[in-house]
Parts: C-alpha cells; sequence; structure tokens
C-alpha cells in the first residue's frame, strides 16, 4: 500500500519552518508531487492540536496516510499511529511530555521566529497527562529513530518506550537530529514513499 497523504508534525515551540520539516516537504514535493502533504502549525493546547489533526486527517484514506514528528510532534505522531493504526516515523520522540514540558509554563519564542511565540499554559499539561494516560489500543507500526547524543531527552526512556516497533539507535547526533538527511533513505521507505 502506498502513502498518498502525509502529516509532519513539528515539536515544541517549533514550527512548519523547521529545518526537518522543510527538508521533507521538498523530498516529497520533488519525488512524489502527488501525495498530499500537510504540515499544520500546531497550537500550545495538547487538546487543541490533537482536535485539529483528527479533524484535518477524517477525510484521509485510512490505508494510505502515515504521520511522522519530532519531539513533541513525535509523542503525538505515536499517539496518533496508535489510535488510527497508520504507520509512524517518530524522530527524537518525546515520552513523558507532560512531566518535562511542566517547567516551561509560560510564554515562548518560537525558534524559527522569535517575533512569534506560544504560551504554554498548567491546563495544557495537564492536558498532556490525559494523552499519556490512555493506553494505546493496537501494535505500534512505527519507526523510532532516537539518537544517544540527545541532549534535551533521555534516550533510554525514548528505546524502552518504543522497542516494540522498529529502532535505529543512533550513535551520536544531537536532539535535532542534524544528520537527519543521512537517514532519509530509511524514513522514506518505512513511509512507503520510495
Amino acid at each position: 500500500m502506498s502513502t498518498t497523504h502525509l502529516l509532519y508534525l513539528h515539536g515544541f515551540r517549533s514550527s512548519p519552518q523547521s529545518a526537518k520539516a522543510q527538508i521533507m516537504a521538498q523530498r516529497v514535493q520533488t519525488l512524489h508531487p502527488g501525495v498530499t502533504w500537510w504540515c499544520p502549525q500546531l497550537p500550545a493546547s495538547p487538546a487543541q492540536a490533537v482536535a485539529l489533526l483528527l479533524q484535518g486527517m477524517a477525510v484521509w484514506p485510512r490505508g494510505h496516510m502515515a504521520v511522522m514528528g519530532s519531539s513533541l510532534g513525535g509523542f503525538y505522531a505515536a499517539w496518533l499511529s496508535a489510535h488510527l493504526s497508520i504507520p509512524a516515523v517518530l524522530i527524537n520522540p518525546a515520552v513523558h511530555p507532560s512531566r518535562d514540558l511542566a517547567r516551561y509554563i509560560g510564554e515562548h519564542p518560537v525558534w524559527q521566529d522569535p517575533a512569534q511565540s506560544i504560551f504554554f499554559e498548567p491546563a495544557h499539561v495537564q492536558e498532556l497527562v490525559q494523552l499519556e494516560s490512555q493506553p494505546p489500543p493496537t501494535l505500534p507500526s512505527t519507526l523510532a529513530l532516537i539518537a544517544k547524543g540527545d541532549e534535551v531527552l533521555d534516550w533510554r526512556e525514548m528505546l524502552a518506550r518504543h522497542q516494540a516497533g522498529q529502532v535505529c539507535l543512533i550513535e551520536g547526533s544531537d536532539h535535532a537530529l542534524s544528520d537527519f538527511e543521512d537517514h532519509l533513505p530509511q524514513i522514506l521507505e518505512f513511509l512507503r514513499l520510495v
């Protein structure tokens, strides 16, 4: 089954202008111009983000869609994969975002455009707790790219959470996965975009 619809989810304080999102958008547009590409700016509220994604994907053909996400976007991608039974590529995915983001309550500039900011509220932490507490109803169909050099998240936690799916454990690298393009062949193959 080929992928005709691909969703990309950026991380916390990131945007559709992130390097990885731009590289993927270019690759899909160049190699697979017929594929529907969607990389929305996610709201700070996890509940609103998931509602937006579920609504936007509601008309997508179930057997022909896939999702990929980085960091917090990787957490959302794993959640969508489990609840919609779709393949997902997870790039240094957050495992316990309610715990990790609890210290980021307040206003933060967006990495790619400091003129823009997001406001992360205490209620958003509770929304993450709710998402984390929902047991996945299906076995994972995931490829997790986990960098041992991630300076933000613990690679051991990521590996423990996602070892039931496919894992690419990367020596070194960093949270942004600066060597992202080196892993594109594996990503595109998993996403059925070869």
